[in-house]
């Protein structure tokens, strides 16, 4: 076989593998937020003293907590139970050291930049933000403040004697460097 004929096949070859490669990240993610969006819909149906998270998957380590809704955008989110990692992988997490979501106190929910919070770029003072609860109750809250903080300013994450609800992600939106250490910070209060 010429060389130019194995160049050409090596290069065809590279090509059909990045492409696949891609189209399963792409099925992966959405496959993942089917069983995420069916998992909440069987956490809805459970009776109220009976409920808990359930899991997407049977080997995921978190579950649908709330289902956060941005009506101006027609943007919905559902938010998973912590935020490491892996979960923000797959939407918003739930601080859990922060108050529970629908329950009195700061309710602390993290995501990413690029990806699930990306809307959170176009949020400004007076925005609706819909939260619902396991138990079915929706919350309306109002943007009443945004802002970029260096990551050692915690004070965004201090418990409140009144319920709040405290969105974050990784600033600015369009860096080519992940993480960095400052955060693009929404504060909403109920409507």
């Amino acid at each position: 076989m010429p060389l130019y004929r194995f160049g050409l096949c090596l290069i065809l070859c590279t090509a059909i593998w990045q492409t696949s490669s891609g189209v399963y990240i792409y099925l992966k993610a959405g496959l993942a937020q089917y069983l995420i969006s069916n998992a909440w819909q069987q956490t809805l149906q459970k009776p109220t003293h009976a409920r808990s998270g359930v899991q997407p998957w049977t080997w995921a380590d978190t579950w649908p907590v709330a289902r956060l809704s941005i009506p101006d955008y027609e943007e919905e989110l559902m938010v998973l139970s912590g935020a490491t990692g892996r979960t923000l992988a797959f939407g918003p997490g739930y601080l859990q050291s922060s108050a529970y979501p629908g329950h009195k106190g700061n309710t602390v929910i993290l995501g990413h930049r690029d990806t699930h919070f990306g809307i959170l770029r176009k949020l400004t003072q007076g925005h609706s933000i819909l939260l619902q609860t396991a138990d079915g109750v929706t919350a309306d809250y109002q943007v009443t403040d945004t802002l970029v903080i260096d990551e050692s300013q915690t004070a965004v994450l201090q418990e409140s004697n009144t319920a709040m609800l405290t969105l974050i992600t990784c600033y600015p939106f369009d860096s080519m460097v992940p993480g960095g250490r400052l955060r693009y910070v929404v504060i909403a209060q109920p409507a």
